[in-house]
């Protein structure tokens, strides 16, 4: 029987913050992956929790993933860890998650800190539909493209950001998006936590002049809703004219059609179609 995979969330700044469900869960396992098995060790140490490490990151995660999922089939338990916040989100512990569910091993999140649920709760932006992007990657063009990608996106939107990069995002941000609302969340759950509720612009001249300092969560807002501009009656049969003769459609098909399509009575426009 295979053992489980427990993806344990640890602290992104308050060891506080570290659950009882976490810290038992450690204790239980047979071995413990961690991002960097450095920091992961000062983690361990404070809780007095002494486990074989397994080192599994980004530039390992193929050799060290199969490696840990051989032990996972043949009955070890392990726990995932990164150096803060929920193991397999914008991290490269996805990719033995998707393993083990290609396997047949169990999965078990441990729930804790995530840092893009605490920003956009903190951040006064609508929470009922976001998206998560992550970080943006260093090279210009593609994050240019990224951003144009997400210039219609009505979602509030979140984003991960290293201080060396936050001044050129935002300025990215503030071409391609024009001026939107803000929230900027530093260093969370840390001794500077703070959060900023701007505007892209008021950002960008606030970090031009102050260079920015800790890890920040960008919480932006969507787009504004468009305005769909009602069809008149007359457009609606110029319409029907037209799917009759572009696609062969008898008057009562094309009708229904162009009532589905506009909204419009479809009664009202059969008779005027007719008229017309």
């Amino acid at each position: 029987m295979s053992g489980t995979l427990y993806l344990v969330a640890t602290p992104i700044g308050n060891l506080s913050d570290f659950s009882p469900r976490a810290l038992s869960t450690l204790e239980a396992v047979d071995f413990i992956a961690a991002e960097d098995t450095r920091v992961s060790v000062k983690l361990l140490n404070h809780f007095g929790i002494k486990k074989p490490l397994l080192s599994y990151h980004q530039h390992n995660h193929i050799t060290a993933g199969e490696t840990l999922l051989r032990r996972l089939l043949a009955g070890e338990d392990c726990a995932l860890i990164t150096d803060a916040g929920m193991p397999a989100v914008s991290d490269p512990g996805e990719d033995i998650v998707r393993a083990c569910a290609e396997n047949g091993v169990e999965v078990i999140p441990i729930p804790g800190c995530c840092a893009l649920i605490c920003a956009l709760a903190a951040s006064g932006l609508p929470t009922g539909r976001f998206t998560f992007e992550g970080f943006l990657t260093t090279n210009k063009k593609n994050r240019r493209e990224h951003l144009q990608s997400l210039v219609t996106e009505q979602r509030t939107m979140i984003f991960y950001e290293a201080p060396h990069k936050l001044l050129t995002t935002l300025q990215d941000m503030l071409e391609v998006f024009g001026d939107r609302p803000l929230a900027l969340c530093r260093e969370l759950t840390k001794l500077h936590e703070e959060t900023i509720r701007t505007t892209l612009a008021a950002a960008v001249e606030r970090y031009t002049e102050t260079p920015p300092r800790g890890e920040f969560v960008l919480v932006l807002a969507g787009a504004e809703p468009v305005e769909e501009t009602a069809v008149t009656l007359d457009e609606g049969v110029a319409l029907v004219r037209r799917r009759r003769e572009e696609e062969g459609l008898g008057m009562k098909e094309a009708v229904r059609a162009v009532a589905a399509d506009t909204g419009l009575n479809r009664n009202e426009l059969y008779a005027a179609a007719l008229k017309g």
